[in-house]
């Protein structure tokens, strides 16, 4: 299948560790032009080096001011964003007892703001051309709740608002806009979530991360190439029809019809 993707250029944020970085190496292969961002340059030269003929910028996305200046340094090498693809930030876990208004409002600045940031320069530079795709790699969270992960839950449940209405604000503009919800994917955010799982919970990582997979009706987590999958396809001229929704993708574990 040919999916319209060579020369595009697309900009995917945390793309230097887990699904970023999956996606980033598959839109590579598929004839993209791939730009990567993390607040790591060491990250970014690693991943780099696994991404032919990729480039990256370091940048702080919880910060508008340093996710303008990416965002501006990259349509000043290539002359224009295609595809936007966020991958960065992730709310920390933390027990409903240790919740603060600080730790609510930590968790919209490490994963809401961390989208937005990129999100509202990119979508608007894109309607000036009357065209661009913009994925959101958001998360389950947002549909149910944990309470463990409840202020991160809550910053999901955002994206997934902002994503549907971005999607239909900039609908007529040739804009799509789409959401990708995965449940337990092998990556270090779900390895760290584990963590706090079982210290919460007093078992070990090993029982937290069976309890977890017994949890899927698969029986295993996804891998960030099976997430990377999906994400090329929406991007493509395959899924020019798709937009204004948040895709679940969690091996079947969510089972709530809405």
């Amino acid at each position: 299948m040919k999916l319209g993707l060579e020369n595009k250029v697309v900009l995917i944020t945390g793309g230097s560790k887990g699904i970023g970085f999956a996606c980033a190496r598959l839109f590579g292969e598929e004839g993209a032009t791939v730009v990567i961002s993390s607040r790591s340059q060491v990250n970014i030269d690693g991943a780099l080096e696994r991404i032919p003929g990729a480039v990256g910028f370091a940048a702080d996305v919880s910060s508008d001011a340093d996710a303008l200046n990416m965002i501006q340094s990259v349509e000043k090498q290539f002359g224009k964003i295609d595809v936007l693809v966020n991958s960065a930030g992730a709310a920390k876990r933390t027990a409903v007892a240790d919740l603060t208004p600080a730790a609510w409002r930590a968790a919209m600045d490490a994963k809401y703001f961390t989208y937005i940031n990129v999100i509202d320069p990119v979508i608007k530079l894109m309607a000036a051309r009357k065209s661009g795709v913009v994925i959101n790699i958001i998360g389950n969270g947002g549909k149910t709740a944990s309470p463990l992960h409840l202020a991160g839950g809550a910053a999901n449940a955002a994206l997934m608002l902002a994503t549907v209405g971005l999607a239909t604000a900039y609908g007529d503009q040739g804009i799509r806009v789409i959401g990708l919800n995965p449940g337990f994917t092998e990556t270090d955010r779900v390895t760290e979530g584990l963590k706090t799982d079982a210290k919460q919970n007093g078992i070990t990582e090993a029982e937290a991360r069976d309890a977890a997979i017994k949890r899927i009706p698969m029986g295993r987590m996804a891998t960030p190439e099976e997430v990377a999958q999906v994400t090329v396809f929406l991007a493509s001229e395959q899924a020019s029809y798709v937009t204004g929704v948040n895709i679940g993708m969690d091996g079947g574990q969510t089972t709530t019809l809405v």
